[in-house]
């Protein structure tokens, strides 16, 4: 296998520049785009094998370092009940945004064996289907509980940052069931064979440094502390966009 991705960041030299791309499987690819035709992204992502194909496209033809599974931070979603539709050219969209303490005990807790057809193509893909790492990956609380907040993508983030500045209690519950999510879903991933881990918190850069160290850091500290106590040996990251 070409390591240089794990062995770039263990922190070792890995002699070249490692290489992937967060969104490799996509546009470019006409083989791609003739299956986007017949099939949307979510149902991609419950058939393994599409889905393994799907992701093993760009390696194969990009000849890129490492494999990033082919799903959205919005998978996980159907393991707690949560409908969410991705619409065309505006993301993904809840018709019952969050709002309160009410809401977020609604949500169900996290059963990964919803979402088992994720497993499933992971195993498919470290089985002898690919040459380079796959990167397992969540997105972070932040990021989700903002489309959770918010009903869909948003430019200011005005009612995410309400919560976490005017009901604490709230945020803190709802990042709280996100961070449990979060352990699970990760932990789901490891155990299927992810060779790494990566969380993504796109929208964290709408906090500032306090609001984040307050309201983000506790939950995430506890999510990187406990997937790296059950996986010592996993390799993980974090992505932060404008932060």
């Amino acid at each position: 296998m070409n390591t240089a991705y794990l062995d770039m960041i263990q922190g070792k030299n890995p002699g070249v520049t490692p290489v992937w791309y967060m969104r490799q499987a996509g546009r470019s690819q006409a083989e791609y785009r003739k299956i986007k035709e017949k099939y949307t992204l979510f149902e991609i992502t419950k058939e393994p094998e599409l889905c393994a194909r799907v992701t093993e496209l760009p390696v194969k033809e990009y000849g890129v370092d490492a494999a990033i599974l082919y799903k959205d931070i919005m998978s996980p979603m159907v393991g707690m009940n949560v409908k969410v539709e991705l619409k065309a050219g505006v993301g993904p969209v809840f018709n019952t945004p969050i709002r309160s303490m009410v809401d977020v005990e609604a949500l169900d807790t996290f059963d990964p064996t919803k979402v088992d057809y994720i497993g499933k193509t992971i195993t498919l893909l470290t089985s002898g289907m690919l040459d380079v790492p796959l990167i397992g990956f969540c997105g972070a609380p932040f990021t989700i509980a903002s489309y959770l907040i918010e009903g869909g993508p948003t430019k200011n983030y005005n009612k995410t940052r309400g919560m976490l500045i005017g009901a604490p209690d709230v945020w803190d519950a709802l990042m709280t069931k996100l961070a449990d999510m979060s352990i699970e879903y990760l932990s789901m991933q490891a155990k299927a064979g992810a060779n790494a881990l990566q969380i993504f918190d796109s929208w964290v850069g709408a906090v500032n440094a306090d609001q984040y160290k307050q309201g983000i850091y506790p939950h995430m500290e506890r999510i990187i502390k406990t997937v790296k106590e059950r996986y010592p040996h996993l390799p993980m990251a974090m992505n932060g966009v404008g932060t």
